[in-house]
């Protein structure tokens, strides 16, 4: 694929949040089509997410079946008609599989599969040309092009370590301690190790798990006791029931605080509960509930822990299942355009107008780092369509637009 000099509209990232985008975007607006690009150095849709998955063997999503990327919400349901046994309990959750196929099925339809540019943006540049402004995007290719707007969707947060882990002095073996992203457990080979696992939620109970078929044996430690849930965050944060009170608070580091509080860390569902009980009556695992590391080190080829409560133990690897977090500040891409289109920053997320976009720009923002508008759902596919119910007439309809 040749690079246009120009685009009406770059989109960075190719995960859900992007496939989302473009497909609410051509419902809107089928000329559209010729107008975008995708920028995600993998050249294919959702590859990140299906490599993540497949990493830590998680076999079913947790959102529900009418939680995906096409406008239609009853699509994937249709699309699972002969399939309804990767349809599991509660509310249809699909199969990690079968959201792949329906996902590809997407793409085909909406003819996206030309539209990933492969190339990594290492910068955005806000430029004026002929008074009008736009951005110009740096590729690590060495190629350029400019955009009319911008739309970032890169969805993932920055990784959290927990602050023991800075203050490990001895060199140990990186594969030796690293966070859940880092993993993947159809590459090793753990029978007979211990392993710690850090964190309360879902992803530390696919680890285990998988830790356990592989042969290993796991303690996992959790700050606080684990929270069961069905969802991450309640259903209500995707309608009005739970948003209109947010939406109408004007202190923005009050409506920081109620994201924090629905999310409340990590929390698992009851049916991977069931199952971390049921390895822990077979003496596979063992959960250490408000329990912390106070320390650790690397000695004679282990782990000495040393745990805040007294206790101390000894383990093969250390995984840290302790989330991401949300910075704009830190954001490579955001460094150069928030110098020229500022807004206040509250704990990380960035104040957007009601179009999601930057006060007085065209630049969009999706995503994790969206949720000051979208609430505490904005990182997931619920939050995806919320998002997009914002940032889409903002493209479509000229007369939103800041030329």
């Amino acid at each position: 694929m040749k690079l246009p000099n120009y685009i009406d509209l770059a989109i960075i990232g190719a995960g859900v949040q992007a496939l989302t985008l473009t497909t609410h975007l051509l419902q809107k607006s089928a000329k559209y089509d010729h107008k975008f690009l995708v920028f995600d150095p993998s050249q294919t849709w959702l590859s990140q997410w299906q490599q993540q998955f497949a990493a830590q063997q998680i076999p079913s999503l947790r959102s529900p079946a009418f939680h995906h990327p096409d406008p239609n919400p009853h699509q994937l349901r249709t699309f699972a008609e002969h399939r309804h046994d990767e349809l599991f309990p509660p509310y249809d959750r699909p199969g990690t599989k079968l959201f792949n196929d329906f996902c590809q099925e997407v793409i085909r339809r909406w003819n996206l599969a030309d539209k990933v540019y492969p190339a990594k943006v290492t910068q955005i540049l806000p430029i004026k040309l002929a008074l009008r402004p736009r951005f110009q995007l740096v590729l690590d290719t060495g190629e350029t092009i400019i955009a009319r707007r911008v739309v970032l969707a890169t969805g993932s947060g920055k990784v959290q370590f927990p602050d023991w882990v800075e203050k490990i002095t001895s060199d140990y073996p990186s594969e030796r301690l690293c966070h859940s992203q880092q993993v993947n457990l159809n590459r090793l080979n753990v029978t007979g190790e211990r392993i710690l696992i850090v964190g309360g939620g879902l992803s530390s109970g696919h680890l285990a798990k998988g830790a356990i078929k592989l042969g290993a044996t796991v303690m996992l430690m959790t700050r606080k006791q684990l929270q069961e849930k069905i969802f991450d965050t309640d259903p209500c944060w995707l309608g009005a029931k739970c948003l209109k009170n947010f939406h109408a608070q004007t202190d923005w580091s009050v409506r920081y605080q109620q994201i924090q509080q629905a999310r409340n860390g990590g929390s698992i569902t009851p049916e991977m509960m069931l199952q971390l009980r049921k390895a822990s009556h077979q003496g596979t695992i063992q959960i250490e509930e408000c329990c912390q590391v106070r320390e650790a080190h690397w000695q004679n080829n282990l782990w000495q822990v040393h745990c805040h409560n007294g206790s101390k133990h000894q383990f093969d690897r250390i995984w840290l299942a302790t989330g991401t977090r949300f910075n704009a500040k830190e954001h490579p891409l955001l460094q150069n355009v928030l110098e020229t289109y500022p807004t206040e920053i509250v704990n990380g997320l960035p104040i957007l107008d009601e179009y999601l976009r930057l006060p007085k720009s065209n630049f969009f923002i999706m995503g994790g780092l969206a949720a000051l508008q979208i609430g505490p759902v904005a990182r997931n596919i619920g939050g995806a369509r919320m998002a997009c119910q914002s940032i889409v007439p903002a493209i479509v309809k000229p007369s939103l637009g800041n030329n």
